[in-house]
């Protein structure tokens, strides 16, 4: 693996384009059992005095089991070359299919968790919290007619950075 820790202060990346425009991989279990799944919802900032990530995961995907069931999980972020390869691993469950195989990826172990060793960026999060986002607590009651039309809704979880890896 071709990478150098960095500080997240010096992550020097516009997180809208990371997160929004680049898309992402959030990824937990080990290097035998593991899941990905491609996201573009998230941000990154200070929570309680530590950088830290959000992301957001609907309560069907695969991908959330191992996330709740881990202290740990990565954020990876890959050069415009492996769009396909996100796109497949956003459509694709890994219930079903071997889709980080079918994508061409190479698991490889990132501090506590796993990552892909095509990435340009690993972040390694410790997740210190998950919250059901319900219709509840809309307060614009258009968000969840336009994005939970199905009632599929989210958990956010936020992470502490642990450690960036950038090649």
């Amino acid at each position: 693996m071709s990478f150098r820790e960095i500080k997240p202060q010096e992550l020097n990346e516009n997180v809208f384009k990371l997160i929004g425009k680049d898309w992402m991989l959030i990824t937990a279990g080990s290097k035998d059992n593991c899941n990905t799944m491609t996201a573009s919802w998230g941000a990154m900032g200070i929570m309680w005095g530590k950088p830290s990530v959000t992301c957001y995961i609907r309560q069907s995907r695969y991908t959330k089991e191992f996330v709740d069931r881990e202290e740990y999980f990565t954020i990876s972020v890959f050069d415009e070359e492996y769009r396909k390869a996100l796109n497949l691993c956003g459509t694709v469950s890994g219930r079903d299919r071997d889709k980080i195989k079918e994508a061409g990826l190479t698991v490889c172990e990132a501090g506590s968790s796993v990552a892909f060793e095509e990435a340009k960026i690993i972040i390694v999060c410790k997740k210190e919290y998950a919250q059901f986002m319900g219709p509840e607590n809309f307060t614009e009651k258009a968000n969840d007619e336009r994005w939970y039309g199905d009632k599929d809704y989210h958990t956010m979880y936020i992470g502490s950075i642990e450690k960036i890896l950038i090649k």
